[in-house]
């Protein structure tokens, strides 16, 4: 462990969203951190195969939201990019499976 951190980089942010359609008025904020954090945050991401999304701005502006808060009204256009690049990323993938069988 003290390998990896060695490698982790203090000034590098990250931030995980959910949102559920049927229950949530916007994403919210589940997961925040800097350093070894946003590491950990990254690395599960990618082992639960969630897509990530890289804006520095938007991270930070984010960054200074609670942990379970909704997004304000000001992001949304923003984070629906996001959700919209997710969107065509998911369809890439299921069209690529189907492609496999």
């Amino acid at each position: 462990m003290a390998e990896s951190k060695k490698n982790i980089n203090p000034k590098q942010k990250a931030v995980a969203l959910s949102y559920n359609a049927e229950k949530d008025v916007s994403p919210r904020v589940i997961a925040k951190g800097k350093g070894y954090v946003a590491q950990k945050i990254l690395e599960h991401g990618e082992m639960s195969d969630i897509p990530v999304y890289e804006d520095a701005q938007l991270t930070e502006e984010l960054t200074r939201l609670d942990l379970g808060e909704n997004i304000p009204p000001e992001l949304y256009e923003v984070v629906a990019q996001v959700l919209a690049f997710i969107s065509n990323i998911d369809r890439y993938e299921e069209i690529r499976q189907r492609a496999k069988k």
